[in-house]
């Protein structure tokens, strides 16, 4: 199966895209297909064999909309040409990569564009296949956001229509109400004396703004002619009515039927398309915020890398970067790609990518995040990972494709948007024919008409959800919480049971020294450099640990004689002629060491969850190294606010239950499951949930993976494993169990937004719709006038944009 996102430019209102899912659904081989009104974005997931992107491009604009997919445009200068065979065997070679689709070259100025799918094809890779035919391809133009651009023109567009019809509408509205309120207009346009020239005038004024609003004909018609009536169709048949019935009347006046004066519906028709434009206006500049937190993030990696080559820097295209290749970053500078440290110290701010304020130290062999900004010293590292498969790059496609994802509570909005257009429609003209039937003029039946269709807002309840969505996972990411999907976003608030691994994710998973207790005529030191030099050959990780802590401090290491393991029990090593045994407690009872009253020290340890090992020198104890997994600083204060959630908190480990207890102990665990084999974690999580317990499971390595997978909610622990954050349905970039709090926080804090939008659009439209078919008028209310109602129906789709907005000033409370 296929993944494939396009971009589908002119869906108005959520029956748009409903329709779009319902003809794309119908294509042979589709298996998914998904629109995001709020991006735009049409995921679809199909068999290339059965169905292909051309299938489903034609599909999408014979039902009336454009669509792209998500392609790359670039223009390269190309050196080398001396004629147009040179152009024609560009052109040809450059069509032979896999994912170009379209190469053309302009032989004048020698420019070749290029464009490509990025996920398929990279630009170097273009560039070597120019070159390796003889030819040199220079970068002239950098990339620019192709879709911010559009977006920002269409935003133009709108604003500059707006403009147009205001200054039609004023004067026109003027005209025709200002006898209503008392002013008197001159002689050759008062209704009284000139009423042809009152009403040519109306006429002159509303047409221009009918020209310019010709978008809402051309694609309301349009669907309407095809079967998939929306928003634009309701605005046109509408706004359309008005001016018909308006140029009727002037025919009537002209034949001398004076009383048609009062029935101009001019100001109806252009007023509601000036509404309408300001409303699409401000909608526009509402999306456009939504999408934000991709931009920053896109905006946060350098457009170039200064690489080794030779010795010498050269500065390169971050897209000519390739894995091997030697980078060198100087104070102040962005990392340009992921990598290993080879050369230099620095710190490096990694804050825009985990949200951790402290700068991170960094020496030769650590790992360094592409996008980070090097803050002191100079370093060369080796790039380990670039284009779509750095951090930042797989950060921006999680977000993009939870921001592009529906969660369930959006399906009662899409069935509803998929019937509402036709029903309206209905509804429109069942009720002016009923006002008609009653006795009512043409000119009342028609003010019900044109008001029903205009007041009805299938946008509100498209945008509910998805707006709501993006803004949140785009929040979330900024707190380094990836959520990774819109289902994911909303089943969180339902967590009421939180599963923890211990090592690693509630512990550092990195074993420390704790404690060194020695008999009075020994020093700790001492103790520690015998116990270190003796573990150096080990690979056990609480050796590991004893060798780390005499490495802290300095200590030297002797060289050891004679090495032997004991498995299950310990080590027995010789240095410098003394006989030394490192290890548990049957270890010292198989060689008969008197433990004196080490063995209390020793019980009493192991109740704080520490593991004691004793040191004996010549068959006599010379004391005992507790070594521990210590607890995250953060551990006990994420689990004490989970509480305060009302949220149940259980640890699961392969640890023994004396050592699992004292941890659970430590931090306020609820329900510990200890000596839990791997293979069994995803079983006891099930058990769980057989409660009827939503559950959230937090973990970090590869035997979390099926437990994740098992859980409601998977929840990776960033510096864990792949494979963990694969499985997981939240990955949090920083290690803190804070950020559990803040997943689970953000997940209510929109759920209740979304639930807020999809309230006020059912409510909008409950009432909204009555009261335009002149529910009020039948108890002697008023009538319901078209331009109010087109003025309602923007306000109703911006008040949803802006509610979703409010979400951006969400803040984690962890305290």
């Amino acid at each position: 199966m296929k993944e494939k996102i396009f971009k589908i430019e002119g869906m108005s209102c959520a029956a748009c895209a409903r329709s779009v899912e319902k003809t794309i659904k119908k294509l042979d081989g589709v298996n998914e297909a998904s629109v995001n009104l709020a991006s735009e974005k049409l995921k679809v997931v199909f068999d290339e064999k059965k169905s292909t992107v051309i299938d489903i491009k034609k599909a999408v604009e014979k039902i009336g909309f454009n669509i792209k997919t998500e392609d790359r445009t670039e223009v390269l200068k190309i050196e080398g040409m001396s004629c147009a065979a040179c152009a024609k065997s560009i052109e040809n070679i450059t069509k032979k990569l896999d994912g170009v689709i379209e190469s053309s070259i302009n032989i004048a100025n020698e420019k070749l564009t290029i464009t490509f799918d990025s996920s398929k094809v990279k630009l170097r890779d273009i560039k070597k296949t120019i070159e390796k035919a003889g030819f040199k391809a220079i970068e002239e133009i950098v990339q620019i956001d192709e879709d911010r651009k559009k977006k920002q023109k269409e935003i133009k567009i709108l604003w500059m229509r707006f403009i147009i019809s205001l200054i039609f509408i004023l004067p026109a509205m003027t005209i025709s109400m200002g006898p209503m309120v008392g002013l008197n207009l001159p002689n050759f346009i008062n209704p009284n004396t000139n009423p042809l020239n009152f009403a040519l005038i109306q006429l002159l004024l509303i047409t221009p703004i009918l020209i310019v609003g010709n978008k809402f004909f051309s694609v309301g018609f349009k669907s309407l002619l095809k079967g998939n009536p929306n928003m634009d169709s309701l605005i046109a048949i509408g706004s359309t009515a008005a001016y018909l019935y308006g140029i009727f009347a002037v025919y009537q006046i002209f034949k001398g039927n004076l009383n048609y004066v009062h029935q101009l519906y001019f100001e109806s028709a252009g007023g509601i398309l000036t509404f309408i434009t300001l409303g699409k206006y401000l909608e526009a500049v509402s999306k456009g915020k939504t999408s934000e937190a991709i931009k920053k993030l896109m905006d946060l990696q350098p457009k170039t890398a200064t690489i080794i080559k030779n010795g010498k820097e050269e500065v390169i295209s971050i897209d000519e970067v390739e894995v091997g290749d030697i980078i060198i970053v100087k104070p102040g500078e962005k990392i340009p790609v992921d990598g290993e440290v080879i050369e230099g110290t620095t710190s490096v701010d990694e804050s825009m990518l985990t949200g951790e304020s402290i700068p991170v130290e960094k020496i030769k062999g650590s790992k360094i995040i592409g996008a980070s900004i090097n803050k002191n010293g100079v370093i060369k590292y080796r790039a380990t990972k670039i284009g779509k498969d750095t951090a930042l790059s797989q950060i921006i496609k999680l977000v993009e494709d939870a921001q592009g994802s529906k969660a369930p509570i959006a399906k009662l909005a899409d069935i509803i948007s998929g019937y509402f257009v036709p029903i309206v429609i209905s509804l429109a003209i069942i009720s002016s024919l009923l006002w008609l039937v009653s006795g009512k003029s043409i000119a009342f039946s028609l003010t019900i008409f044109i008001s029903v269709l205009v007041i009805a807002c299938p946008c509100a309840l498209g945008l509910a959800t998805p707006t709501a969505i993006m803004v949140g996972t785009g929040k979330g990411a900024e707190y380094g919480v990836l959520i990774k999907s819109g289902e994911a976003l909303e089943t969180s608030h339902k967590i009421n049971t939180v599963i923890f691994d211990k090592t690693g994710t509630i512990t550092e998973g990195k074993p420390k020294v704790t404690d060194i207790i020695t008999i009075d005529s020994i020093k700790e030191d001492y103790i520690l450099q015998i116990a270190a030099s003796a573990e150096k050959g080990s690979e056990h990780p609480l050796g590991e640990a004893i060798v780390k802590e005499a490495e802290k401090k300095g200590l030297t290491f002797i060289n050891i004689e004679y090495f032997n393991a004991i498995p299950g029990h310990g080590i027995e090593v010789k240095i410098k002629e003394k006989e030394i045994l490192l290890g548990n407690k049957k270890l010292m009872n198989d060689k008969n060491i008197d433990l004196i009253n080490f063995e209390y020290i020793s019980d009493k340890l192991a109740n704080e969850g520490k593991t004691p090992m004793f040191i004996a020198i010549d068959n006599n104890i010379a004391g005992i190294i507790a070594v521990a997994d210590t607890v995250k600083d953060s551990s006990k204060k994420a689990i004490k606010k989970l509480h305060e959630m009302g949220i149940e908190v259980v640890m699961i480990t392969g640890d023994n239950k004396r050592t699992a207890n004292a941890i659970a102990k430590q931090v306020g665990i609820d329900l510990v499951l200890a000596e839990v084999l791997p293979q069994d974690k995803a079983n006891k999580v099930k058990k769980i949930q057989e409660q009827g317990k939503i559950v959230a499971m937090v973990g970090d390595g590869i035997n979390d993976a099926p437990a994740l997978a098992q859980a409601d909610i998977g929840i990776a622990i960033g510096s864990g494993t792949d494979i963990a954050m694969e499985s997981a349905d939240i990955v949090l970039m920083k290690s803190d169990l804070l950020d559990v709090v803040t997943a689970i926080q953000l997940s209510k804090s929109t759920v209740k937004n979304i639930k807020q939008n999809l309230f006020w659009a059912f409510a909008y439209n409950t009432i909204g719709i009555p009261v335009a078919m002149g529910i009020l008028y039948i108890f002697k209310g008023p009538l319901l006038n078209p331009m109010i109602a087109a003025g309602a129906m923007s306000l109703s789709s911006v008040s949803v944009l802006t509610n979703a907005l409010r979400l951006k000033k969400f803040k984690p409370n962890k305290q």
